[in-house]
């Protein structure tokens, strides 16, 4: 049995902006290789996806923590207020939580979660959602194992690069 990495989780700089565009790339095609259509997952791996996470650092917009393990960024999550329509102030959302294949299973993860719900808690949040693909199943558990479950009336279909994905929206009280 291998010992488990330490990780240490902070928040994003500007300097890690080309690496979560790199991890989010990686992390999602392991994820969702042939669960949704290739052209979303090749637009994760565009040059223009740097920029967007040097806006999300800039602005805060969501809010981004990294994991490093050595000094290496080796996961991402990203969170703020939920950006759907007609929710209380207090709901909180995460946005986004990837992790490289390599670091999965390792505690990662829930580090970033942790970070996540701390951050969310001092923003005065007392739920917080997810919106997840439904042919996620490694990710939807993940989620359940947090606390989350699934709100069965949620459930959409949205556009994407290269066609549509099925989505619910997973929810929990903060703590």
């Amino acid at each position: 049995m291998s010992s488990m990495p330490v990780c240490d989780v902070r928040v994003a700089t500007l300097s890690d902006a080309p690496t979560l565009a790199s991890v989010h790339a990686a992390a999602a095609r392991a994820a969702y290789e042939g669960r949704v259509p290739e052209a979303s997952l090749a637009a994760l791996a565009s040059p223009d996806r740097v920029a967007h996470w040097r806006d999300a650092v800039t602005y805060g917009e969501p809010q981004v923590q990294v994991a490093t393990v050595s000094g290496q960024v080796v996961g991402f999550v990203g969170f703020d207020r939920s950006r759907d329509k007609g929710t209380k102030p207090t709901v909180g959302e995460i946005w986004a939580i990837y992790v490289l294949p390599s670091h999965w299973d390792q505690g990662v993860g829930v580090a970033l979660w942790d970070a996540a719900r701390d951050g969310l808690i001092e923003e005065g949040c007392t739920q917080v959602t997810s919106w997840l693909p439904l042919a996620s199943e490694r990710a939807l558990r993940f989620m359940e194992l947090a606390g989350f479950r699934r709100d069965m009336a949620s459930a959409r279909t949205v556009a994407v690069p290269g066609g549509r994905i099925d989505q619910i929206r997973l929810k929990r009280a903060l703590d």
